[in-house]
C-alpha cells in the first residue's frame, strides 16, 4: 500500500542539532509534498513553535497538519483552523502544580504571548555536556515572551493545554513516576526531552490526535510513516504502519520502533524516505 502521510516530529527528528533542517530532508520532504503526500509535524512545541518549520516546507500551501502540544490541538497548515483544542481540568492543573513543589522541577505554562514560570534563572539542565537555561531554550524556540509569577497555583486559572516540567535529566529519570504517581489514569505523562516531561489531559497524546484526524481524512495507519526520537513520539510510531526511530533516539524508542535511521545530523529522515517511496529519489 502507498504512503500517503509522513508524521515527523521536530527536535531531534525533522531538525538537526543547529535546529535547522537540512538540506537533503528539506528537498525530500517537498518533493513527497508534490506527489500528494500529506506532512504532518507533530510536536510537543505550541502552534507558533511549529509553523515556521511548516513554512520552511511550503506547508501553508499545502493540506497538512500541524500536531501541537503532543496533540492537545492540531491545526490545518493552509487556514490556521484549529481541528482539536482540548484543555486540562482547572482542579487537576491546580493539584498538578502543587504536588509538583515537592520535587527539584521547574513547571512553565503558556499564558497568551507569554510562558509563564516562577523563576526565569533557576531552570539550568545539563545535556549532552552543554549546560543551558532550559527556560529560556523553549521560549526561545517557540518566540514567546518569559513572565514570572511568584506561585503557579494561585496564578493560573486559565486554560492549559499542558504543564511542561523542567529538570536535570537524570533527576527527572530518577523521579518521574513519584511525580506521575498521582495522577494515573488521570493524566497523560511523558518525556519530550531527557529535561522535559510533561503532563496533559488524559488520554491525549500524538498518536491518538493523529487518529482522530486521520480517521476524518480516511488516511489508514498503514498509508502512514512516521519518525520520532523520544518518548512523546512512541504512540505516533505505534499508530503508523512504518514507525522508524532516528539513530539518537532514546532507547525506548529504538525498542518500539519497526526501523532505525540514520540520525537527525545526517539525513535520517531523507534515507528512510527514499528507501520506501523510490519516487523521491
Amino acid at each position: 500500500m502507498s504512503i500517503k502521510a509522513i508524521l515527523l516530529d521536530i527536535d531531534g527528528t525533522l531538525t538537526n542539532s543547529q535546529k535547522e533542517i537540512t538540506p537533503l530532508t528539506k528537498q525530500t520532504l517537498l518533493k513527497a509534498q508534490s506527489q500528494g503526500i500529506r506532512l504532518v509535524i507533530a510536536s510537543g512545541r505550541p502552534t507558533r513553535g511549529i509553523e515556521k518549520y511548516g513554512e520552511l516546507l511550503n506547508m501553508q500551501e499545502s493540506h497538512g497538519l500541524y500536531l501541537c502540544l503532543n496533540g492537545a490541538k492540531v491545526v490545518y497548515s493552509m487556514t490556521k483552523e484549529e481541528l482539536v483544542n482540548v484543555t486540562m481540568d482547572q482542579e487537576i492543573v491546580t493539584e498538578a502544580l502543587q504536588h509538583v513543589k515537592q520535587f527539584d522541577v521547574h513547571p512553565v505554562v503558556i499564558e497568551k504571548d507569554h510562558m509563564v514560570v516562577e523563576n526565569v534563572y533557576n531552570a539550568m539542565v545539563t545535556f549532552r555536556g552543554q549546560r543551558f537555561n532550559g527556560i529560556e531554550h523553549e521560549a526561545r524556540i517557540n518566540d514567546y515572551l518569559l513572565k514570572e509569577e511568584r506561585d503557579l497555583v494561585s496564578y493560573v486559572n486559565f486554560p492549559l493545554n499542558k504543564i511542561l516540567l523542567v529538570g536535570e535529566p537524570e533527576y527527572l529519570r530518577a523521579h518521574y513516576k513519584e511525580i506521575s504517581a498521582p495522577f494515573e489514569g488521570r493524566l497523560s505523562m511523558m518525556f519530550s526531552a531527557d529535561f522535559f516531561y510533561e503532563l496533559t489531559t488524559f488520554g491525549i497524546d500524538k498518536g491518538s490526535a493523529i487518529k482522530r484526524a486521520f480517521d476524518q481524512l480516511d488516511i489508514k495507519p498503514e498509508e502512514v510513516i512516521a519518525f520520532g526520537d523520544a518518548g512523546n513520539d512512541i504512540s505516533m510510531l505505534k499508530y503508523a504502519g512504518i514507525g522508524v526511530a532516528m539513530e539518537n533516539a532514546q532507547d525506548e524508542v529504538k525498542a518500539i520502533a519497526d526501523e532505525i535511521t540514520d540520525d537527525n545530523d545526517h539525513d535520517g529522515i531523507a534515507k528512510a524516505l527514499l528507501k520506501h517511496i523510490p519516487s523521491l529519489g
